[in-house]
């Protein structure tokens, strides 16, 4: 078989199966409005879960350090591309989160990847959430450690795995909030599981930081725990992007010599570290509790009025409430109508959730207005009869 017949073949597979993934550029706007072709659409499809991507201190924060770094940072950390404005940045959030210290990547993916590799060895073992992310799963098959999936959410089959004897270290990883479902992790007991000498716990909180927790700092402070690990990621709730990981001094120590995906790639531009510090002044400030109350009002209202459905809807009270269609093409239908009626809500197929649980990821946000949860739910309510 030539590449081009492979190639072919794997695509003709993905048309076949309705799943085949394609990219729309789209023009972002405030007040949770997306443009197309000429055209507004109510959003429902997005991370921006505070509306900070347009908001005004965050823009500034942009422009100024702009004026005073420019554009881009022009090398790795590790060379030329470490600023001042990294590093007050990682202060400040190791401060608000409760660690010693933080390291800026320019991805959650990125920073995933760089601890698993960093980090794991031949006789050690992962164990990690069946539905953990790509980035965190992926990193995991590809170290030399064994890679053991527990449960979802759920601490009983994780305990069952932690018993198994082991020459090496073990590598307990789950989420905050899960970016699919929307359903939030058993914190708690999975850190009373995980408190074992042999064992390090890592929360990636990509869409609880935030948007969740006491001055928003995240699923972890909501459950009361305080994980060896913690990643935050800046492209949901603090409207930008990139990614800290939050741990030790003696691990950020390690992750600064090993971490290849820090190490290797040009850092995140001065200009954007400090408008992450205005995002971060927002989320941490009145204000920031204000638009959490403003979402979580959301939350409780769409699943209140939306449980008339002819969908099956996910257990979620976080921003993300998929409505599970499960045939592909029947997920792709719903959204081409909704579309039609102005509101742009994603099909999500498989392979980027299981076979057979195909949806549309509703994403409510605090940029949003109650007219516009009613104009989803009618839009919704027509199309499913």
């Amino acid at each position: 078989m030539s590449w081009q017949q492979r190639i072919d073949q794997a695509l003709d597979a993905r048309r076949a199966a309705r799943a085949l993934r394609t990219r729309t550029a789209l023009h972002g706007l405030p007040a949770g409005r997306i443009g197309y072709q000429g055209r507004r659409w109510l959003n429902f499809s997005g991370n921006d879960y505070l509306g900070l991507s347009h908001h005004p201190a965050v823009i500034r924060g942009w422009q100024q350090g702009a004026d005073e770094y420019g554009v881009g940072s022009a090398g790795s950390g590790h060379v030329t591309g470490y600023a001042p404005a990294h590093q007050q940045l990682e202060a400040e959030l190791a401060q608000w989160l409760g660690y010693p210290r933080a390291l800026l990547f320019i991805s959650g993916f990125a920073a995933n990847q760089a601890v698993i590799h960093a980090l794991m060895a031949k006789d050690d073992r992962i164990l990690a959430d069946r539905l953990a992310h790509a980035s965190l799963l992926e990193a995991a098959a590809l170290s030399p450690a064994g890679l053991r999936r527990f449960t979802h959410n759920d601490p009983a089959s994780l305990g069952r795995l932690l018993e198994k004897p082991l020459s090496g270290q073990q590598l307990v990883i789950t989420e905050g909030v899960f970016s699919m479902d929307g359903d939030q992790a058993p914190l708690a007991e999975i850190a009373r599981h995980s408190q074992r000498p042999d064992t390090l716990l890592m929360i990636d909180d990509a869409h609880g930081a935030g948007a969740t927790g006491p001055q928003g700092r995240g699923s972890c402070a909501l459950a009361g725990i305080h994980p060896d690990i913690l990643v935050v990621t800046f492209g949901k709730a603090f409207g930008v992007s990139g990614a800290a990981v939050l741990c030790s001094e003696a691990l950020a120590d390690y992750l600064l010599q090993f971490a290849r995906h820090l190490i290797y790639s040009t850092a995140m531009p001065p200009a954007q570290a400090v408008a992450l510090q205005a995002a971060l002044g927002v989320i941490r400030s009145p204000e920031g509790d204000a638009l959490r109350g403003h979402l979580d009002e959301h939350i409780d209202y769409f699943r209140a009025a939306s449980a008339g459905l002819p969908l099956t809807r996910g257990d979620s009270h976080t921003a993300i409430q998929p409505l599970i269609t499960g045939d592909n093409a029947r997920a792709l239908t719903i959204a081409a109508r909704l579309r039609e009626r102005g509101l742009w809500v994603t099909a999500i197929r498989p392979p980027t959730v299981p076979p057979g649980t195909a949806r549309l990821r509703i994403t409510l946000t605090a940029a949003h207005t109650r007219r516009d949860i009613d104009t989803l739910l009618e839009g919704l309510a027509h199309v499913c009869q």
